[in-house]
């Protein structure tokens, strides 16, 4: 692609209707207007609320006679607790429509008080790996505007939300079908002020987002095409994201490489996630930085079982090798360039945590979409590398 595209503003129909391009945040009114929002509900996490483009955004909404409320009660990992707050903030405050935006927390935050907030079921209800609930057949999801301030989650597109399950310890998806984000907005503009770590470790997710998703052992040229693409794009510009902060060209690289790897992972993910679900719902890890650290250990342990898809992966990073070897130390150099702490332990893991994590995440879905089959004792072996080897 021509890379000063970057620079400019695009509107794309697909999968759902997206809104790409610099300074693009301040066309919120209009969006709203034509939306038929009124009194929009803005879900954010604790971390961003105090940063400048929430302003921005209810200004932006003002601009256009459109009040609103922001609700920011939501943990780095979304407890269920989050939710109910959120949702009777929705509901007392006579609100039609919710503006997730933020990192991963608050757009999953967002997104699940639009599943619940015309309705009476449970959360778990909307667990992936469950029957859909019954609802009306006049129920009618809030209208939902996604807005994402890092690139890395890539959740901006579908409803898919992780929440913290208390009482289990363990992170669930939970998603309806006809939920669909109305818009979601990328502006690389948001991402500029985002510190470097938090740069990086955003970026390494969407990464694993796309080598997770393009290693799933299941025929889907659609999701393969645009995992390879995610990856080009994120191997291109996350380095120049993380060491020239300011350059708007490398963060509209990176939020359009991460919303393609999010696009991608609908095809299914892998133990990396499994296993950075379950550390983060216990010790409260960032997600993307659990991911990055667990990613040597498990793409080691899928080495025999992705050879066929390792020369397009190498392609895609500009690669003169096709090989695991190539692959593996291109992933680890740029880990280390990145400044990624090298095991678990370094983030707060003990070692005596591996056998209850293995098990949790045996259950994660990413477990059983995983290119390689892994039962518990595998898992907790994985785990335990993680910790104390790493790369």
């Amino acid at each position: 692609m021509q890379e000063e595209l970057l620079l400019s503003k695009s509107d794309w129909s697909f999968p759902v209707p997206i809104a790409y391009g610099p300074g693009r945040l301040q066309e919120m009114g209009q969006h709203a207007t034509t939306l038929g929002l009124t009194r929009p509900l803005i879900v954010t996490d604790q971390g961003s609320v105090g940063l400048p483009f929430i302003d921005s955004l209810q200004q932006a909404l003002l601009s256009a006679g459109i009040g609103s409320e922001v609700f920011a009660e939501v943990a780095p990992n979304p407890r269920e607790s989050d939710i109910a707050l959120a949702r009777k903030a929705y509901l007392e405050g006579g609100h039609d429509s919710v503006i997730a935006i933020g990192g991963g927390s608050g757009m999953d935050a967002g997104k699940v008080t639009a599943l619940t907030a015309h309705n009476e079921c449970d959360v778990w209800q909307f667990d992936f790996d469950r029957d859909a609930p019954s609802l009306p057949a006049d129920h009618v999801f809030p209208t939902l505007i996604c807005i994402p301030t890092t690139a890395g989650t890539g959740a901006e597109t579908e409803s898919t939300a992780m929440v913290t399950h208390s009482e289990r310890g363990m992170k669930l998806c939970v998603w309806h079908q006809d939920l669909k984000p109305s818009l979601t907005l990328l502006d690389p503009e948001i991402t500029l002020g985002l510190p470097a770590a938090l740069t990086a470790w955003t970026g390494i997710d969407a990464m694993v987002h796309a080598i997770e998703a393009y290693c799933v052992p299941d025929y889907h040229p659609m999701c393969d095409g645009v995992a390879l693409e995610a990856l080009a794009l994120i191997g291109r510009w996350l380095p120049s994201a993380v060491e020239e902060p300011g350059n708007l060209m490398a963060r509209g690289g990176m939020q359009v490489g991460a919303c393609l790897a999010g696009v991608s992972f609908l095809k299914g993910l892998g133990l990396v996630h499994a296993i950075s679900h379950m550390v983060g719902a216990d010790f409260d890890t960032h997600h993307g930085l659990t991911n990055a650290i667990v990613l040597p250990a498990v793409l080691k342990f899928n080495a025999p079982a992705i050879n066929d898809k390792l020369p397009a992966m190498c392609r895609a990073l500009g690669l003169q090798g096709a090989d695991f070897e190539s692959f593996y130390s291109e992933i680890c150099q740029l880990l280390d360039r990145l400044s990624v702490p090298v095991t678990l332990s370094e983030i707060g893991v003990p070692p005596e945590a591996a056998p209850s994590l293995a098990k949790k995440a045996h259950q994660d879905a990413a477990a059983g979409t995983n290119p390689r089959p892994a039962d518990v004792a595998t898992i907790e072996r994985l785990i335990l590398e993680a910790i104390t080897v790493g790369r």
